[in-house]
């Protein structure tokens, strides 16, 4: 905890000298960048560390499990992890456990030979070739860059809060350039993660198998899935979509550990971690009461739209519009960054999101989140049993066979819970 203090105090002060002295308002490459990916991998060891060596097993989850780093690293093997060159810039963030795998040469073997749940030599003769992947998310780079160059400046967000726009657009009209303006915005956001990502694949880094077909899978630590964003039919398929790495992040150092309102906490430490501007906070403060209220609205009523396809498709057409809508009317804050303009365009649409929610909290009611080992079985529930059985015979052992043998139950784990 003292760590997590210290390396988000460190980076908010990075933050505010970024914004406040340097440039405000802009979106400039300076050090606050690396500074966030540098956050997240020294938070994130430092809890793997805590659970691998202080705490007991029986006490982690499943995930948790996994990831437990149960050797303190050298001084090498620290640093490499947090300043390797090729997530320096952009990340994306991955585990230490995947990284050193990766840098002392084992993650091919292993993944291979469980990528379909048995031993099998075939692929072991041979590293993968990246090049396919490499080349797939190279050319949506570089469609994306086009776009960005192209359509984006053509329809600006900040269109939204035009005083004659406002004024003699109908409701419909501004809600579809609502909805276009902040689709246009991502292929920016598209493009530097797409790149992150190729790059390590580039190195050879991010190798997770192959599926049924024996086709390579470069996706372990991909940090967005853009036809599942574009096409989500829930607030939380958006969010599990979009910047994977960061969801899973705050997920392992807030969301799980977090003793009272998880979502929210989760929500402002997100706010906090990008930054200092007070658009993040309107941003992330209205994401709670979408994501509340999304969730009460699917726990109510989508089981009453599934028993027939023709229903079915109806619903997931409205949920698509309705998802696609409030996400829009939820980032506004996050690119206009500042209070005014953005209070004018909540205040302009006359706060209707904000107040559906809170009419949807008051009305359907909302199932608590259970914290405890139940809902860790829910998530994981084919290999958690048998995983907590084989860690705790291999709870301390560290001698070299066992440590690839452990290794490799946690890749598989890792490999089972990412398909899942």
């Amino acid at each position: 905890r003292y760590c997590f203090v210290f390396a988000l105090g460190y980076l908010t002060v990075c933050q505010i000298t970024r914004v406040y002295i340097f440039d405000y308002g802009q979106y400039s490459a300076d050090f606050s960048g690396p500074m966030m990916i540098i956050t997240q991998k020294i938070t994130s060891l430092a809890f793997e560390i805590h659970d691998g060596m202080f705490r007991k097993n029986d006490d982690l989850t499943p995930s948790q499990r996994c990831l437990a780093v149960r050797r303190m690293p050298s001084l090498l093997e620290y640093l490499s992890y947090n300043c390797n060159f090729m997530g320096i810039l952009a990340g994306p963030l991955c585990s230490y456990k995947d990284y050193i795998t990766f840098i002392e040469g084992r993650s091919y073997q292993l993944q291979q030979s469980e990528a379909n749940g048995k031993e099998d030599t075939k692929y072991e003769q041979t590293d993968p070739s990246p090049n396919i992947a490499v080349a797939q998310k190279l050319l949506i780079c570089g469609l994306s860059l086009l776009f960005h160059m192209t359509i984006t400046k053509t329809l600006p967000v900040e269109y939204n809060i035009d005083d004659n726009f406002r004024a003699t657009a109908s409701w419909p009209v501004r809600f579809f350039y609502l909805y276009v303006s902040l689709m246009a915005a991502r292929p920016k956001y598209y493009f530097a993660w797409t790149l992150a990502d190729a790059i390590n694949n580039a190195a050879g880094f991010g190798f997770r198998g192959y599926d049924k077909n024996g086709v390579t899978r470069w996706d372990l630590i991909s940090n967005l899935r853009i036809q599942q964003i574009e096409f989500s039919t829930s607030f939380k398929m958006f969010l599990d979509n979009w910047n994977i790495q960061t969801a899973l992040w705050l997920k392992r150092v807030c969301y799980e550990r977090a003793t009272f309102s998880p979502t929210i906490q989760t929500f402002i430490l997100s706010a906090i971690w990008h930054g200092v501007y007070p658009g993040y906070y309107l941003t992330f403060l209205t994401g709670v009461l979408m994501t509340l209220a999304a969730r009460a609205l699917r726990n109510n009523i989508r089981h009453y739209f599934i028993e027939s396809p023709a229903v079915k498709l109806c619903y997931d057409i409205t949920t698509w519009m309705a998802t696609q809508v409030a996400i829009s009317y939820t980032v506004v804050p996050f690119v206009l960054l500042s209070v005014k303009p953005s209070f004018t365009f909540y205040s302009s649409c006359y706060f209707c999101l904000h107040i559906a929610s809170i009419v949807v909290l008051l009305v359907f009611p909302l199932k608590r989140t259970q914290k405890g080992s139940k809902k860790h079985e829910s998530i994981q529930p084919v290999w958690s049993k048998k995983l907590e059985e084989e860690n705790l015979l291999q709870k301390n052992s560290y001698s070299t066979t066992n440590n690839s043998f452990n290794q490799k139950q946690e890749i598989t784990c890792r490999y089972q819970a990412l398909k899942q």
